[in-house]
C-alpha cells in the first residue's frame, strides 16, 4: 500500500489491485471508495497513516459499486456507520437493487490477457466473489458539505450512474474506473479506459471522456494506477491518441 499526499489535505492510496482517497479538513475525513472486501484492514490503516480514526470519517463518496470499490464497507460500517453517498442511479447500484458488473464467465473468456491468471488469483483472495452490498447508500444533494467540498462529475459509462469527484480547492479529480492510468490487464501505463468488457453502458463512454477533459484540476487520482499529475483534457488526449 502506498499514500501520497496529492495536494494539500488529499491522500492517494495505491493498494495492490485498487486504489482510494482520504481527505482531511482538520479532524474530519472523507473517504472516496473503499477498494475489495480483503482490503478493510488497508483502509483502516490508510487512515490511521494520515493521522487520523476511523471515527472521524464524516461519510463515504462512492464512483461506482463495483466490488473493488465498495467491498470493504459492509465491514467498516458495522464498526463506524457513515453516511454512504452516491449518484441516484448508482445508489441502487450499492444496494444491489440491480448488479452492474463483469461476470465470472467475463473474466474467464478473458483469461488469454497476459498477467490475467495471476490477476484473477490475487482478486478472489481479496473477495471478489462475495456478494456485496451496502443497504444504506443514498443519493447525494450538491452541494457536499464534506472535507474537501466534493463537486459530482457525471461520468456515466463504465456504470449507468458512475460518478466522479473533484476536489476543487486542491484541483484534484478522482475518477473512479472512468479513466484509469493502468491495470494489471493493460500492455502500459497511461491515462485509458479499462478493458471493454468491463463496461456496462459502453454507449456514453466517450461522453464521459468529453466531462472529465471538461474539468479545471491539475492532478487525477485514478481508480487503478498510479496518479496522473497534469489536466484532464492533457489526460484524455493521451487516452485517445493511444
Amino acid at each position: 500500500m502506498r499514500i501520497t499526499e496529492v495536494a494539500p489535505g488529499v491522500h492517494a492510496v495505491e493498494s495492490d489491485a485498487v486504489n482510494w482517497t482520504l481527505v482531511e479538513d482538520g479532524e474530519a475525513l472523507t473517504l472516496i471508495d473503499a477498494g475489495y472486501p480483503g482490503d478493510h484492514d488497508n483502509v483502516i490503516a490508510s487512515i490511521r497513516q494520515i493521522g487520523h480514526q476511523p471515527s472521524d470519517l464524516q461519510a463515504v463518496l462512492i464512483t461506482h459499486a463495483h466490488v473493488d470499490h465498495i467491498g470493504s464497507l459492509p465491514q467498516l460500517l458495522a464498526e463506524h456507520p457513515v453516511p454512504v453517498l452516491t449518484s441516484e442511479r448508482e445508489a441502487a447500484h450499492v444496494r444491489r437493487e440491480h448488479l452492474e458488473q463483469a461476470t465470472p464467465l467475463d473474466v474467464t473468456k478473458n483469461l488469454w490477457r497476459p498477467g490475467a491468471v495471476r490477476w484473477s488469483m490475487k482478486l478472489m483472495r481479496l473477495g471478489a466473489m462475495k456478494d456485496v452490498s451496502v443497504p444504506s447508500a443514498t443519493a447525494f444533494e450538491p452541494p457536499l458539505d464534506l472535507p474537501g467540498r466534493p463537486v459530482p462529475v457525471d461520468t456515466a459509462g463504465h456504470t449507468t450512474g458512475h460518478t466522479a469527484y473533484l476536489l476543487p480547492d486542491a484541483r484534484v479529480l478522482v475518477t473512479g474506473d472512468a479513466l484509469v492510468n493502468g491495470h494489471p490487464l493493460l500492455r502500459r501505463t497511461g491515462p485509458q479506459r479499462l478493458p471493454g468488457f468491463f463496461d456496462h453502458d459502453p454507449a456514453n463512454v466517450e461522453r464521459a471522456h468529453d466531462a472529465i477533459a471538461a474539468v479545471d484540476a491539475d492532478v487525477i487520482v485514478p481508480g487503478h494506477g498510479p496518479v496522473y499529475r497534469g489536466s484532464p483534457a492533457e489526460a484524455v488526449a493521451e487516452l485517445r491518441s493511444a
